[in-house]
């Protein structure tokens, strides 16, 4: 083993768990609103008592960047935003261009509010658009119409907030070509700096898998993907990871930190964190409760903490693998170095084999990166680094 160079940069994942309906596809942890009410105030104590355990021997380690993830973090107010960040801030240090992003649900944006949010510290807003067709919105059970996109990127350039995301989603039921390239088209006009653009998938556990809706076959959904990809490409959206598009200098730094094998805190009900011991060069995930009523009644910080995994060594490749090669731009060995401790060695043979098969390529300056081939069979790389005897199948 090798010692760490420095401590990787760590991110602050906040999770709130409440929005106003499921929608049929989502797999995330998310729960439809009580009808007494969410307990706010309740839920955002309990956010930093959670925090400050997690914080527990971190040694002042500075926080590089914070996600509010739903749910519908939109349904909490303002003045919540600004008490979870000020508690956070007593509690660790932050860079000084911290980055602040907060989800929105297009239905729920109230008008105004955004410039709370940007008085809250909020910097960065990721909308969920995903689609500017009412019927397909319909289908995928959104509360939003078209128009409802349209008045919150009003609200957001109102608020002097113009970084800003749209999720849009492709391969939607019954969706044609035509429709995926109007939705791009769309995105495009509101001038967004960073486009999420992924395609519908039919996750376990949720209503879409028990009741699969009418989707468009394989090779119409790759032509989707190939075509929104040049529109977006022509339009000066780079693609820097298998989902995420950004004009020059706006990526999404909190996600970039989770592709480069970077440490994050992960508070709230059924967040899940990682983080890194430079003295043992330990990698441990942790997964907290992820029933909020669990996670509200919980008597001291520690019980809602449900899992705990100290990463074996052998398994770092393949865990540092399964994230950076999402990454169109690639990796050095340097970072493999320093985020999994181990040396670049290591993983020689499995790069040879990955090189043999075309699926990635090493520059002449020592830098790697997937090719056309790997990007588009991403799954067959990544597994390339399963370690010996796992999940055979998949070699």
């Amino acid at each position: 083993m090798k010692g760490l160079l420095r401590n990787p940069p760590l991110s602050l994942y906040v999770h709130l768990p409440w929005c106003v309906r499921k929608c049929p596809y989502c797999d995330f942890n998310s729960h439809a609103m009580p009808a007494a009410g969410i307990p706010r105030d309740a839920y955002l104590a309990a956010l930093l008592d959670d925090f400050g355990y997690a914080t527990e021997g971190l040694g002042g380690r500075e926080i590089s960047s914070v996600f509010f993830v739903g749910g519908t973090p939109s349904l909490f107010a303002a003045e919540q935003i600004a008490a979870s960040l000020q508690g956070a801030r007593q509690l660790l240090p932050v860079v000084a261009d911290l980055e602040v992003t907060r989800e929105a649900n297009p239905g729920t944006v109230e008008h105004g509010a955004f410039a709370g949010y940007r008085d809250a510290g909020v910097n960065r807003v990721s909308l969920g658009a995903q689609s500017f067709n009412d019927r397909h919105l319909a289908s995928l059970g959104r509360i939003h119409a078209h128009g409802e996109i349209e008045a919150a990127v009003a609200e957001l350039r109102d608020a002097g907030l113009t970084n800003f995301n749209l999720d849009l989603m492709y391969g939607l039921p019954r969706q044609t070509l035509a429709e995926a390239l109007l939705d791009v088209d769309r995105t495009i006009e509101l001038a967004p700096r960073h486009i999420s653009h992924y395609q519908l998938t039919l996750e376990p556990g949720t209503a879409f898998e028990k009741r699969p809706p009418e989707l468009p076959d394989d090779d119409t959904s790759f032509a989707m993907q190939g075509a929104c990809q040049e529109r977006l490409a022509a339009a000066g959206y780079r693609q820097y990871e298998v989902s995420a598009y950004a004009q020059v200098g706006s990526e999404c730094r909190h996600n970039l930190n989770y592709w480069h094998f970077g440490d994050y805190l992960g508070i709230g009900a059924g967040a899940h964190g990682k983080t890194t011991d430079p003295g043992t060069l330990e990698v441990t995930r942790t997964e907290r409760v992820k029933q909020p009523g669990r996670y509200l009644s919980a008597a001291k910080a520690r019980d809602r903490l449900t899992a705990t995994r100290v990463i074996a060594a052998g398994d770092l490749p393949f865990e540092f693998f399964l994230n950076v090669l999402r990454l169109t731009g690639g990796f050095d060995a340097s970072l493999f170095e320093e985020r999994t401790g181990l040396s670049f060695a290591t993983v020689s043979g499995e790069l040879a084999r990955a090189r043999e098969r075309g699926l990635i390529e090493e520059s002449a300056t020592g830098h790697w990166a997937p090719t056309q081939l790997g990007r588009l069979f991403l799954n067959d790389l990544q597994a390339v680094f399963l370690p010996e005897g796992a999940a055979p199948g998949l070699r």
